[in-house]
């Protein structure tokens, strides 16, 4: 029987052990498409994010009372309830961010990150733990996006939130706005965690200093002795 992890474990675990793209390449389709600007990637993190908590909590909530033939069924019609929420408030509050996002706002309803969270802890999780952990989950999305979204704005269009940055004598890669640039921009994250993670495994791995001082030299044997001078 395992021991249940600690609330703050669950919390955080999604913002980098787990993070939902960059470890569990999940979302991948509009994380790409999206974050050529920081005001798209905060809509689109924020969106899912709400969906993904309010759908964690209900699933969670009423998991005892699903059937298990139609339970992913259930999910999909809990979580489209909450899409069409959010796609109504970009709607009236950003119209325009929601005119650029278009489509995507509506397929968070099929994106994978919410429906794993869903089917692998909220429907078997109390309510508390399955909100802290789709809390987590959706920090981790939306750090992701915010990072992408500035690099490739700044780069690719020489801009922070649509404000300039470097005037009209700066020539912006515009590959960066493109789809090449969201491929380039999540290889270079990826390349980044990676080396970060080995870099802290071999920290963990590498002796301590007291450790290394404390142990004793191995002596040769006699014969060994005399054949080594």
């Amino acid at each position: 029987m395992t021991t249940p992890s600690a609330p703050s474990d669950v919390l955080l675990r999604g913002v980098w052990r787990e993070n939902p793209v960059l470890v569990q390449m999940l979302g991948l389709c509009s994380t790409l498409a999206v974050t050529n600007t920081v005001a798209n990637s905060i809509a689109m993190g924020l969106a899912t994010s709400f969906v993904l908590v309010c759908s964690s909590v209900l699933i969670s909530s009423l998991r005892r009372f699903m059937p298990n033939q139609v339970r992913i069924a259930a999910y999909v019609l809990i979580i489209a309830t909450f899409v069409t929420v959010a796609d109504m408030m970009l709607e009236a509050l950003v119209p325009d961010i929601h005119r650029q996002l278009g489509a995507f706002v509506a397929l968070i309803v099929v994106n994978c990150i919410i429906l794993g969270r869903a089917e692998a802890f909220a429907a078997r999780e109390p309510v508390g733990r399955a909100a802290l952990d789709a809390a987590g989950t959706g920090a981790g999305y939306i750090l992701t996006l915010l990072l992408m979204g500035t690099v490739r704005e700044i780069l690719g269009s020489g801009s922070f939130l649509g404000v300039s940055l470097f005037g009209r004598s700066y020539q912006p890669w515009v590959v960066m706005i493109l789809p090449p640039g969201g491929f380039f921009m999540i290889g270079v994250l990826l390349l980044t965690r990676n080396w970060w993670t080995r870099r802290a495994h071999a920290r963990l791995a590498a002796p301590s200093p007291a450790e290394v001082s404390g142990r004793r030299p191995t002596r040769l044997a006699p014969e060994r002795e005399g054949a080594a001078v």
